[in-house]
C-alpha cells in the first residue's frame, strides 16, 4: 500500500526485494493521498500500481479520507484474494489499509514499526496511526533496537518483531549511487562561497503561529548572513504556502515547487544545514553527514538526537536563529556521517523474514 511520497520511497526497495523472489506475486495499490507528488516517485522507482483509489478531494476531512481508503482497499483486497498487506509508517493510508486488512482477517506487515513520540497530539494524527497499526500487524519491522524496545514494553510478542534498519536508507543509498553515475544538478544556483540551508515545513500541528515563527527565523538568518542561500520546497498544503509569503520577496530565499526525489537527495547532500519538521529527513540526513535542526518539541526518532546528528529546537524564533547560526559557523567541521538507521539492507532482511513465514 502506498499513499504518499515518503511511503513510495520507503516501500519501493521492499517491493523490488520481494519481486525478485519467485515465491511472491507482489502488487502495489496506491491511494494517492499525495497526488502530484506520488506519480513521479512511482516512475522513478519503476513501480506500476494495479489500481489507484484517488481518495483525495477538495477541502477533504481526515475522517472522509480514512473512510474512502478503508472501503476502497477492502474492495481490492477481496477481488485480488490478497494474502498479506504491507504498509509503512504512520499515514492515513497505512492506518486505514491496515484496518481494512484486519477486518478481512488478512495478515499485516508494518514497515517502520515501533516509533513513538509518546504524545498523541504531536505528530497528529500520525502518533495514533502508528500505534494502531502496530496492534493489527502480524509482522513488525522496527528500524532500531530502541523502537523494538517500545514494542516489547507495550506487550507485543517478541516473535512478531524483526529489527531491520530503515528501508528509507536503502532507497537513499541506492539513489545516491545512481546520481553519482548519472549526475543531477541542484534545483537552484548556489553562488560560490555560499552556504546552503535546506528547509522543509508541513506538520499539521505547526500551522498558524508556530510555522510563522519558523519562517520569521529563516528570514532573520538570511538577513544576517549575506553568504547564506535558503532553499524551501513548498508543501502543496495551502496553509503552508500562505504562511511562506513571509519569505517571498527575499533575494536569497528560494521558494520552489516540491523537488523530485533525486533533486532532494542532492540538496540534502549539498546542504550545510537542514531545518525540518519531517520524519524522513531526520533519518536520511545523518547518513549523508548533514546536520539537522528539528522544528518540533518532540520526536519519534530520538536515536539521531542522542548521537548528536539532529537537535530539537521547537518553533521558538530566537532558539532557531541561535542554533542555526552556531552550526553554520562550524562549516564543514560539522559534517559527520552516522549510520543511525541502518546499512542499506533493511529491505532484503524484510524479504527474507516474509519468505520464511508460514
Amino acid at each position: 500500500m502506498i499513499g504518499t511520497r515518503p511511503e513510495a520511497i520507503k516501500l519501493a526497495p521492499v517491493f523490488h526485494a520481494l519481486s525478485k523472489r519467485p515465491a511472491f506475486d507482489v502488487e502495489c495499490l496506491v491511494t494517492s493521498q499525495h497526488t502530484d507528488l506520488l506519480q513521479p516517485m512511482l516512475e522513478f522507482f519503476d513501480i506500476e500500481p494495479i489500481a489507484d483509489l484517488q481518495v483525495m478531494t477538495a477541502a477533504q476531512k481526515l475522517e472522509d479520507v480514512c473512510a474512502r481508503i478503508i472501503t476502497g482497499t477492502a474492495e481490492v483486497l477481496r477481488a485480488r484474494k490478497t494474502e498479506l498487506v504491507i504498509v509503512q509508517g504512520d499515514t492515513t493510508t497505512a492506518f486505514a489499509a491496515a484496518l481494512a486488512a484486519f477486518y478481512l482477517k488478512i495478515p499485516v506487515a508494518h514497515v517502520e514499526a515501533g516509533l513513538r513520540s509518546n504524545d498523541l497530539s504531536s505528530p497528529f494524527p500520525e502518533e495514533a496511526h502508528r500505534r494502531w497499526v502496530d496492534l493489527f500487524a502480524r509482522y513488525l519491522f522496527p528500524p532500531t533496537l530502541e523502537t523494538q524496545a517500545n514494542l516489547l514494553a507495550e506487550g507485543v510478542p517478541a516473535n512478531r518483531i524483526f529489527v531491520t534498519g530503515n528501508t528509507g536508507i536503502d532507497a537513499l543509498l541506492q539513489t545516491k549511487k545512481r546520481l553519482e553515475i548519472m549526475g543531477e544538478p541542484l534545483p537552484i544556483e548556489v553562488p560560490k562561497g555560499h552556504q546552503l540551508m535546506l528547509v522543509t515545513a508541513h506538520r499539521r500541528e505547526s500551522f498558524g503561529p508556530p510555522m510563522e515563527r519558523v519562517f520569521r527565523a529563516i528570514r532573520t538568518l538570511a538577513d544576517a548572513r549575506p553568504n547564506l542561500t535558503v532553499l524551501l520546497p513548498l508543501h502543496p498544503n495551502p496553509q503552508v504556502r500562505a504562511m511562506a509569503g513571509i519569505l517571498a520577496d527575499h533575494p536569497r530565499i528560494h521558494l520552489t515547487e516540491p523537488l523530485n526525489y533525486p533533486q532532494f537527495v542532492m540538496s540534502m547532500a549539498r546542504a550545510n544545514l537542514i531545518l525540518t519538521d519531517s520524519g524522513g529527513v531526520q533519518e536520511e540526513a545523518p547518513a549523508l553527514g548533514t546536520p539537522v535542526l528539528v522544528t518540533r518539541d518532540n520526536t519519534e526518532r530520538p536515536e539521531a538526537v542522542l548521537c548528536g546528528a539532529t537537535e530539537l529546537v521547537g518553533t521558538d524564533e530566537t532558539r532557531i536563529v541561535s542554533r542555526a547560526a552556531a552550526l553554520l559557523d562550524l562549516g564543514e567541521n560539522n559534517r559527520i556521517v552516522r549510520n543511525v538507521y541502518g546499512d542499506g539492507t533493511a529491505s532484503e532482511q524484510i524479504a527474507e523474514v516474509l519468505s520464511q513465514a508460514e
